[in-house]
């Protein structure tokens, strides 16, 4: 297992889940259409600061590769369905639906994901993952449960803002070799403008008082931003699939919190999704996944070190020592080890004629692969 992508998969989930419990307590004091738009805007605001002192420090997280003009378009659909058409969708549907039926849907969105990265986007998905992202999508089906379900008439706002973020997860690992914070940072500015204006205009919202205003921009930077940023590294070790499974640990994070600081969790239900996902999470850890595959000759530009993946010539303009970003040639290489759809291993299974990559030809990696 690629143990970088799994804790960054891991951070993502348990800063997302511990963020929620106090996200929920805001809402005492205004409005889900408000909450959201201060939380985001505290992610894109937080993270632009940032980018600033990153910038100012010169860190060596500062050369990461920049986002281009080929990259728009996946950062217009991130931006429209993670962050503007998701969470408008969810207020919708949380409007019309009551809180256990609301909270077993919104387990949908790390099916969604998964669905749409194996089938659109040809990512590898055999019937370990399947089997272990099931395991711990019911850990958490069980962790929501309040005696009852019901179709409720808000349901397919619902499931549709989960379709949308599992959009959004997919398109994000098409960006995942550009810089995440700067992706983020933008996710977060134009997501909490368009709830917050939606709120004061639609709602007719009154902005809460300073206190109330800070702790969402604080629970937002950590719970929305950071955690944003760890999900799209994740994605750029895992794919979107298997990060998406390790997020779906993001309601017994919450749940696990709200026990420590609330009490508020029935501790046997508790024990019985933790034993599910422990179940998933085991058979995600245990993939062993190895075969001969080929990396044909391309260039691309990200963030990287000189492994077998990265036998290249440096011009005189190139930086020096690692790691470090620039435009770079991979050479066709042909060799076996355990991978996972990363950068570099986003490739066709089972000899069905489908490229990886939704254009058939070379995705952000550039690379097509042979099983």
């Amino acid at each position: 297992m690629n143990r970088t992508g799994l804790v960054l998969a891991l951070l993502s989930a348990v800063l997302f889940g511990a963020s929620t419990p106090f996200a929920k307590l805001l809402l005492g004091d205004m409005s889900a259409q408000m909450a959201a738009g201060l939380l985001y805007l505290g992610s894109g605001l937080g993270l632009a600061v940032v980018l600033g002192a990153r910038a100012a420090l010169r860190l060596p997280s500062h050369d990461e590769a920049p986002l281009t003009r080929a990259d728009l378009p996946c950062l217009l659909g991130v931006i429209a369905t993670g962050g503007v058409a998701g969470p408008l969708l969810l207020m919708a549907g949380l409007a019309r639906s009551d809180a256990a039926s609301a909270s077993l849907l919104l387990n949908m969105e790390s099916i969604a994901t998964l669905l749409i990265a194996w089938v659109v986007f040809r990512e590898n998905v055999d019937r370990r993952l399947l089997v272990g992202a099931a395991c711990i999508v019911l850990g958490a089906g069980v962790l929501s449960w309040q005696g009852h379900a019901a179709v409720a008439p808000g349901a397919l706002y619902i499931i549709a803002a989960c379709v949308c973020w599992g959009i959004d997860n997919n398109l994000s690992g098409r960006l995942s070799a550009a810089d995440p914070v700067r992706i983020a940072m933008l996710k977060g500015v134009v997501a909490g403008s368009v709830n917050l204006c939606a709120a004061l205009v639609l709602q007719h919202a009154h902005m809460p008082g300073a206190a109330v205003v800070a702790a969402a921009g604080g629970v937002g930077f950590l719970g929305y931003g950071v955690s944003l940023v760890a999900f799209m590294l994740g994605l750029r070790h895992l794919g979107a699939a298997r990060t998406g499974a390790y997020f779906a640990l993001a309601p017994f994070i919450g749940a696990v919190v709200s026990v420590v600081l609330f009490h508020a969790h029935d501790l046997g239900r508790l024990a019985v999704a933790g034993a599910f996902m422990a179940v998933g999470l085991w058979l995600h850890l245990s993939e062993r996944h190895d075969h001969e595959h080929e990396h044909t000759v391309m260039a691309h530009t990200h963030r990287h070190v000189h492994d077998e993946h990265h036998q290249h010539e440096h011009g005189p303009d190139d930086p020096v020592g690692e790691p470090h970003t620039h435009h770079h040639v991979h050479t066709r290489l042909v060799h076996s080890h355990p991978h996972y759809p990363d950068l570099h291993h986003r490739h066709d299974h089972g000899g069905d004629g489908h490229s990886h990559d939704p254009d058939h030809t070379h995705g952000p990696d550039g690379h097509t692969h042979a099983a």
